[in-house]
């Protein structure tokens, strides 16, 4: 089934579980994982990493709909000052003297569609549409190797720095929400997932946020949605 978690005013409350702590290197067990974070759920500590509750016994417990051979859980941070609120490998031949880098497989059209999904809820919800922006790309799509590279999975990266951090960084001026999952499929699975999600929902349904960018790397399917103002 799939297990959701979110980052409310520093505390982390799960869908029918709480949790206190995520397990770096932990290997995604048959659960769904998501998490979701913005500046306007509480205050609370920005780049605070979340953590998955563990995949229950039943389904009934996560506000998620029952699934079966479903991936990990996800979670969300909001940027430090401004209370705004990824089975498949690419390997690369490696030569006989000299180890050529892996680049992890990235999602291409699958992105494109979330953004397309996002937009047709907002739709629905009144809220303008946001606008595919690169440099919220640059940031998501990071994160998302960053987490698939060095199997762990946080808002935070592993040098400390949040997803504000990131989103500034790649030359965003106004970081305003973001949204993780590992483990989901597809666009249309991952985007089920974290509409199924109070705070992950809040963020993709927030009319004040403009601008989106989506990265997903398929070697565990690490997603990230950058949101911006």
């Amino acid at each position: 089934m799939i297990g959701l978690s979110v980052v409310v005013g520093g505390v982390l409350a799960a869908g029918g579980h709480l949790a206190t702590s995520t397990t770096a290197g932990e290997p995604a067990p048959d659960a769904a994982t998501l998490a979701a974070a913005s500046s306007g759920l509480g205050g609370g500590l920005p780049g605070e990493p979340a953590a998955p509750a563990p995949a229950p016994a039943s389904t009934t417990s996560t506000p998620a709909s029952s699934t079966t051979d479903v991936p990990a859980p996800p979670s969300s941070a909001a940027p430090a000052t401004t209370p705004s609120s990824t089975s498949t490998t690419t390997d690369v031949q490696e030569s006989s003297e000299t180890a050529t880098p892996k680049r992890r497989a990235t999602g291409g059209s699958q992105t494109e569609q979330v953004l397309r999904l996002v937009n047709a809820e907002r739709a629905g919800a009144g809220c303008e549409p946001v606008e595919a922006d690169s440099r919220l790309v640059t940031a998501a799509q990071g994160h998302s190797e960053d987490m698939s590279e060095n199997d762990y999975f946080s808002h935070t990266s592993q040098d400390g720095r949040t997803f504000g951090d990131r989103i500034t960084e790649a030359g965003y001026p106004s970081p305003g929400a973001e949204n993780i999952a590992k483990g989901q499929r597809s666009a249309e699975q991952v985007m089920e997932s974290w509409m199924s999600s109070p705070g992950h929902r809040r963020n993709i349904l927030d009319c004040s946020l403009t601008a989106l960018g989506t990265g997903l790397a398929t070697d565990g399917w690490y997603w990230t949605q950058n949101f911006g103002r």
